[in-house]
């Protein structure tokens, strides 16, 4: 009964290897099921995002300003209601920028582009869509608008991973960026 009987006898006992392979199956599971959760909350986070934004824009469309209160803070109270709490709104940026077309959404302020670079230097002459006496990359002037703009409203907020272990995929610092917009036309009120 030698080193290789022994090895042999070793080779065919099968007891404990249910034990080895969830030892090596079991951080793999772990960590899929952690990512699909916190994939899942996301997805959730941003849909409630979307609702919100989405209902505080068919709110400011109509140009109502209620009794004690201003359209602002309707429209961020509209979206604190659809995120069910869990956006924190003391921390979420809600911004609104009044374009002349939905073709103007997001474009920069029209320049002569004298040197034929592609980009606005300081001296080349521009139209100061927005009226704040410089030019913009985006040429939407902060605001709610009035009859008949177009007003794209965004949304951005910090989403606190629920575990360290998405991080690297997912964030920095334990947060992931979630962002939503809608672009819509006023009501003419």
């Amino acid at each position: 009964m030698g080193l290789p009987f022994t090895l042999r006898r070793l080779a065919r006992d099968r007891r404990g290897t249910a034990i080895l392979e969830f030892g090596l199956a079991a951080p793999v599971v772990v960590l899929s099921l952690a990512g699909l959760i916190e994939l899942a909350m996301v997805m959730f986070v941003t849909s409630l995002m979307e609702g919100g934004i989405r209902d505080a824009s068919r709110y400011g469309i109509t140009g109502y300003v209620p009794a004690g209160t201003t359209r602002e803070d309707q429209i961020k109270k509209l979206i604190s209601d659809a995120t069910i709490g869990l956006v924190d709104m003391t921390t979420a940026v809600i911004e609104t920028k009044v374009y002349p077309s939905f073709n103007d959404v997001g474009k920069p302020e029209p320049f002569t582009d004298a040197n034929a670079n592609g980009v606005h230097d300081p001296a080349e002459p521009y139209t100061d869509v927005n009226g704040n006496g410089n030019w913009d990359a985006d040429m939407g002037k902060a605001g709610l608008g009035g009859p008949n703009d177009i007003v794209l409203y965004t949304l951005t907020a910090d989403w606190n991973l629920l575990t360290p272990l998405m991080t690297p995929l997912m964030g920095t610092a334990g947060k992931m960026r979630l962002s939503t917009s809608v672009a819509v036309r006023n009501e003419p009120f």
